[in-house]
């Protein structure tokens, strides 16, 4: 022991315990597989982009945690699908049957009788460890081939109404995830399937539920943001220019206006806000919504899934106006959930003229108390980030997930406690 105190050989052994340490823990961050790594997981979707938008946003999630995601679709929606990492897009015949002609109804189910046939083969020989659908008809193909052959599938509703497409299969499912805290035409017998999930949405918007509410000002701007959706924008741009150039001056001078409207209206409604001193500014489409989503006081809207979902992730108060022809009025019972809750205003079509609007805008705009509240409560009904809550009920189904795997009873009732 020549050369050594006590304290150098206690230093040498802490050195050497720590040397060995080092050399044992694994580096966990390069040495844990993700939870889905190797599994193929088939989603989907088809149609327009209140079906699509969250069904891709699922596929990056599911990607991201390691799985190789099959996507089934329809030829005009697989567009959504182009240039997304890990997804592979399968394009199947399908066509809807309600609100056609006896020929179209024949016709649509024979596309949609050849695309199951097509999507059973591939899903046999593929063997996906769940299918994840999220309505529309050309959703039908591979949840029904899923149940078929026995293999576990989870829907998606993005209204609050269950979707036709998706009622046919609700029975079967082994999951059913809602965007809404209540949704009609889900069968008694089957609530004890329902999570509420939400409805994902982009990644600026989700950003926004961290944001703060900027107060309007009894003297500063007024920001309104007003968009029509991916249809029925014409009412709004026939209305609400004429409602504004008509508000008191003391409000209409210090509002500051987007608005979405069609090509073939841009001119008309241009005109009809030249010389009203409204700051507006007009497009067909509005690339920078999380941006103006974040700084607008107010938004006017159709009550779409997508449209409400933004609206309530980021918390902004908004005057819906639902498209009176949706099908099974879906949008209504979109809007009132918010308005339930007091998020938003609903004002229907038919009452939906130049003097209301006037009318109900000059209230509003001049009790920023109101509306600090209804953005508060928007948020109550909003899920930021459903992309992952989706994600999660996929590790569920499979026994993955780390938590354990809870009952969707209790999945329920966490998640409505929980509001971000």
């Amino acid at each position: 022991m020549s050369g050594f105190d006590g304290g150098t050989l206690a230093r040498a052994v802490v050195l050497h315990v720590d040397e060995m340490t080092e050399l044992t823990q694994p580096d966990i961050s390069t040495t844990m597989e993700p939870p889905l790594s190797g599994l193929v997981i088939a989603v989907t979707s088809g149609g327009t982009g209140g079906h699509m938008f969250p069904a891709v946003a699922l596929s990056k999630a599911l990607v991201r945690r390691g799985a190789k995601v099959l996507f089934f679709t329809d030829a005009r929606a697989a567009r959504y699908t182009d240039g997304v990492d890990g997804v592979q897009t399968i394009i199947l015949p399908a066509g809807g049957i309600a609100g056609k002609g006896l020929k179209g109804r024949i016709m649509g189910a024979v596309r949609l009788g050849i695309g199951t046939l097509k999507a059973r083969s591939i899903i046999k020989k593929s063997k996906p460890a769940v299918v994840i659908g999220f309505g529309g008809y050309a959703s039908i193909p591979a949840t029904m081939s899923a149940k078929w052959l026995g293999i576990p599938f989870a829907i998606h509703e993005q209204n609050a109404v269950l979707g036709r497409a998706n009622r046919l299969v609700a029975h079967a499912a082994k999951r059913i995830a809602t965007s809404f805290p209540t949704v009609t035409q889900i069968n008694p017998n089957d609530q004890n399937k329902v999570i509420w999930t939400g409805n994902p949405v982009r990644a600026e918007v989700a950003a926004l539920a961290n944001s703060t509410y900027d107060v309007p000002t009894d003297d500063g701007p007024i920001r309104l943001l007003i968009t029509g959706g991916s249809q029925g924008a014409r009412v709004l741009s026939e209305i609400l220019p004429t409602a504004l150039v008509n508000l008191p001056e003391d409000i209409r001078t210090r509002l500051v206006v987007t608005q979405q409207a069609r090509d073939e209206d841009l001119n008309a409604v241009r005109k009809t806000y030249d010389g009203s001193g409204i700051d507006v500014t007009l497009a067909s489409f509005i690339n920078d919504i999380p941006e103006r989503l974040r700084d607008c006081h107010l938004v006017i809207a159709r009550s779409g899934a997508s449209t409400v979902a933004e609206l309530t992730a980021a918390g902004r108060p908004g005057l819906l106006v639902p498209l009176p022809h949706a099908i099974d009025d879906h949008q209504r019972f979109n809007a009132q959930q918010v308005e339930e809750a007091g998020g938003a205003w609903l004002m229907p079509q038919d009452s939906f003229s130049s003097e209301t609007v006037t009318d109900r805008l000059a209230k509003l705009l001049r009790n920023p108390a109101a509306l600090t509240r209804a953005a508060k409560a928007a948020k109550t009904t909003g899920r930021a980030n459903a992309a992952e809550r989706l994600a999660d009920m996929v590790l569920d189904m499979l026994g993955l997930n780390p938590a354990g795997t809870p009952n969707a009873e209790n999945i329920s009732k966490k998640d409505q406690g929980d509001t971000q």
